[in-house]
């Protein structure tokens, strides 16, 4: 069973201008057609073709999350994503409160949230 958080839209929409680590895993072309959440990171995890530069991900990860309790929020386009990378956080990095957006970018884009071009 996985212990990815599921947070909706409204919870994540109060968490924007605190300090949440908020990271967009989705890829360069995604960002460009929708945007990204203010104040996220993007941080693409898998290229088009499913592959990952895990250690380098790792430490870019590492260099915005301090500790391994701290609330980190996961943001990709469906959900599916960052289910799988919530998954590898805590269960082969030992992270406890790995957390992400409810349906991804699609339910955050339905609820005519506001998205940033950056």
């Amino acid at each position: 069973m996985s212990k990815v958080i599921d947070l909706s839209v409204d919870e994540i929409e109060k968490m924007i201008n605190e300090d949440v680590v908020m990271i967009d895993v989705r890829r360069d072309d995604e960002f460009k057609h929708t945007g990204i959440i203010k104040n996220s990171h993007k941080m693409t995890f898998f290229d088009m073709f499913g592959n990952c530069d895990v250690p380098t991900w790792l430490a870019q990860f590492e260099k915005l999350v301090k500790s391994k309790d701290q609330l980190v929020v996961l943001i990709c386009a469906h959900a599916n994503r960052t289910r799988v990378i919530g998954d590898f956080l805590t269960q082969n990095h030992g992270y406890t409160n790995i957390a992400h957006l409810e349906g991804g970018m699609a339910n955050w884009l339905d609820h005519n949230k506001e998205t940033v071009f950056n």
